[in-house]
C-alpha cells in the first residue's frame, strides 16, 4: 500500500470564539516540517504555553507540519536523568501531565488546523518504558530475557525501555488501537515513527491501512531503508545529512554528494519523500548543534536542504540560532528572546511553497568540479539553477541566458562571484 497525503487547499468558516477563516494548507510536495521539543520550548514546558506563545509565530514563519516529540507520560523505572526520555512511554493513551492535558492537545491541534498547519505525533512503536501499563497486564506483548523479564532492545544500551514482540498479533492490534486513539480524540494528522526500521515493515503496512479508515495521514519514518516506503510517505535522508556534515568539516566534497544522490535515486521509489535536515533532537543532543558540526557553513547547508529534492526540517531553536546541545533528560530552556534566523527560514519555506521546480523529486547535477556544486531543479514551466560554493574562497560562475536571483528577484549579470561557503539560486527566463 502506498498512499500519499495531499493536504487539500481549502478555506471555510468555523465557529470558535467567533467566525474565523481557515487558512489554506500546502500540498505535501510544497511542505516543510518543524520539530517541537515541548519540554525545552517554554519555561512552563507545556502544550498550552507553546500554543499561546509560539504557534502563530511559526505560522508566520510559513511552517506547514508540526512534529511534536512524544507527549506521553514517561516511565519511572530505569528513568535516565531527572525527567527521563520522551521515548520511554508509560502509557500510550495519556498525555504527560508535565505537558498538560488531552484538552490542551485538542486545543493546540484545532488552533493549528485553523492556521492551515498539520500536527503529527512522535510515536514509539518498537519499545515501551519498563513500567508501561502493558508490562503488568500483557507481559506476552514483550520479548523476554533469560529471567523472564521484558528484554532491552537487542544491540542497544536502552536499558530504560522494554522490547515489544511483533510476533504477537494481540500486541499489534493494541498498538494500532493506541495510535487510532489520537486520531479519533485529538484529530492529529499523522505520525513520525521512532526507529521505524526496527519494527517489521508488514506491521506498518497493516497499521496504515487500518488508521486511514479514519482519515488520510502523513507518515514519517525514522529510517533510511527504501522498503519503509511501502507504508510511509517520508523517511530520513541520513546519508546526505552525514555528507553535508563531512563537506563542512573538510572530510567530503561536492563529488561525494553527487555520487550518493545517484545511488539514492536508483534505490528509492520515484515519489519517495526524503527529509533533509541540518539538525534534529538526536543530532543536537548527541552530536552537538549544527554550529559545532558545520561552523560557518550553517546557513549554506540549510539552504541546500531546501533546494535538494525532499522535505526540509527545522528543529526547535534553529530560527533562534541556538548554539547549545540541549540536555535530553533534564530541563534546558531554549532562548527565543532573539530570532535572528526567523526571516531566513520564513523565506526558505515561502520559496518551497511558491516554486513548482521544488515540488518534484527530479534533480539534474551539472557539475561538482573544484568543490562547487551546480544542479538544476525543473518543472514544466520553471527551471532553477542552484550553485553552492563549498570552498573557503570565492569562485566565479558563468552561464548563457537571462537569470534572476530567486531570493531578491533582481537580474543577475553573469559571470557572478560566489563567496566562500556561499550560494546562488538562479531562475532562468
Amino acid at each position: 500500500m502506498k498512499k500519499f497525503l495531499y493536504l487539500v487547499l481549502s478555506a471555510f468558516m468555523i465557529s470558535c470564539g467567533g467566525n474565523q477563516t481557515k487558512q489554506p494548507e500546502s500540498k505535501i510536495e510544497q511542505s516543510n516540517i518543524y520539530e517541537v521539543n515541548v519540554r525545552q520550548y517554554t519555561q512552563e514546558g507545556t502544550l498550552k504555553a507553546f500554543e499561546e506563545n509560539h504557534l502563530e509565530r511559526l505560522k508566520a514563519q510559513n511552517v506547514d507540519i508540526l512534529w511534536l516529540m512524544p507527549i506521553f507520560p514517561i516511565s519511572e523505572e530505569g528513568r535516565k536523568g531527572t525527567l527521563g526520555s520522551y521515548y520511554a512511554v508509560k502509557n500510550y493513551k495519556e498525555v504527560n501531565p508535565e505537558f498538560g492535558t488531552l484538552e490542551d492537545l485538542q486545543r493546540l491541534v484545532n488552533h493549528a488546523h485553523q492556521l492551515g498547519m498539520k500536527v503529527v505525533l512522535d510515536w514509539v512503536a518498537n519499545h515501551t518504558g519498563r513500567d508501561n501499563v502493558w508490562v503488568k497486564e500483557h507481559k506476552d506483548f514483550y520479548n523476554l530475557d533469560s529471567l523472564g523479564n521484558p528484554a532491552v532492545p537487542a544491540e542497544t544500551d536502552w536499558d530504560d525501555v522494554a522490547d515489544l514482540n511483533y510476533d504477537n498479533p494481540n500486541m499489534r492490534r493494541a498498538m494500532i488501537d493506541a495510535m487510532k486513539y489520537w486520531i479519533q480524540n485529538a484529530d492529529i494528522d499523522g505520525f513520525r515513527c521512532d526507529v521505524a526500521g526496527m519494527v517489521p515493515t508488514d506491521f506498518w503496512v497493516e497499521c496504515r491501512q487500518e488508521l486511514e479508515k479514519t482519515k488520510p495521514l502523513f507518515m514519517l519514518a525514522e529510517d533510511d531503508n527504501p522498503e519503509i516506503h511501502k507504508a510511509f510517505d517520508a523517511s530520513y535522508n541520513w546519508k546526505i545529512h552525514h555528507i553535508i556534515n563531512g563537506i563542512a568539516q573538510g572530510k567530503n566534497t561536492a563529488q561525494d554528494l553527487v555520487a550518493l544522490y545517484d545511488t539514492l535515486q536508483q534505490k528509492f521509489p520515484k515519489n519517495a519523500i526524503l527529509m533533509n535536515f541540518t539538525s534534529n533532537h538526536d543530532e543536537n543532543s548527541w552530536s552537538k548543534s549544527e554550529y559545532d558540526r558545520m561552523g560557518d557553513y550553517v546557513k549554506q547547508m540549510a539552504v541546500l536542504t531546501y533546494f535538494l529534492p525532499g522535505m526540509p526540517l527545522c528543529y526547535s531553536g534553529q530560527e533562534a540560532a541556538n548554539k547549545k546541545a540541549l540536555e535530553f533528560f533534564e530541563k534546558d530552556l531554549i532562548d527565543f528572546s532573539q530570532l535572528p534566523l526567523k526571516d531566513f527560514y520564513a523565506t526558505l519555506n515561502g520559496i518551497k511553497h511558491n516554486h513548482p521546480a521544488l515540488w518534484v523529486n527530479d534533480v539534474k547535477f551539472v557539475s561538482a568540479e573544484d568543490n562547487v556544486l551546480v544542479f538544476e531543479r525543473s518543472s514544466n514551466n520553471e527551471k532553477l539553477t542552484c550553485i553552492f560554493n563549498f570552498n573557503n574562497d570565492a569562485k566565479e560562475y558563468s552561464a548563457q541566458g537571462k537569470f534572476t536571483d530567486i531570493f531578491t528577484g533582481n537580474d543577475v549579470k553573469l559571470p557572478a562571484k560566489i563567496e566562500g561557503k556561499g550560494y546562488l539560486i538562479l531562475k532562468g527566463e
